[in-house]
């Protein structure tokens, strides 16, 4: 499971990096454009808590399901080039490692086609009589991975 040299481990919490506290807390202050929307207009009002800027492993996610066990991430243009790309893969492959569904979603995405994005992120929901997603005004959804 992951790296585990100098990592923050306990029973109830996944492992993670004392270090990335602190970075973790000041990217909640500053979130891009694009964390700020869904956080706002999606994920806080998700019927699960969730964490933002959340420290797991020797990485910060974006957002952070513990009751899903689901991972969001919102890339940005950096994310495009082939060298991020790998360096994302492993990351995954990493917090899949931890029993981890990792979303991953562009800033154009969550900007362009909000909706979809939503509907994406709420079908791992699969709970009736909660709070009904955002209806979407398109079918279809951003990638996944693991899929």
């Amino acid at each position: 499971m992951g790296r585990s040299f100098g990592l923050n481990q306990a029973a109830l919490f996944l492992a993670y990096d004392r270090d990335l506290v602190h970075p973790a807390k000041e990217m909640r202050k500053n979130p891009t454009a694009a964390e700020r929307k869904l956080w706002e207009q999606c994920l806080s009002k998700f019927p699960h808590r969730v964490l933002r800027q959340r420290p797991i492993d020797h990485f910060i996610v974006d957002f952070y399901c513990a009751a899903l066990q689901l991972v969001i991430e919102v890339d940005g243009d950096v994310h495009e080039s082939e060298q991020a790309q790998v360096y994302d893969e492993g990351r995954s492959k990493i917090l899949h490692s931890y029993g981890l569904q990792v979303v991953r979603v562009t800033n154009a995405e969550v900007l362009g086609e909000f909706d979809r994005v939503c509907e994406v992120i709420w079908g791992f929901v699969g709970c009736s009589g909660g709070p009904d997603p955002p209806s979407p005004r398109e079918k279809g959804g951003p990638e996944m991975e693991g899929e």
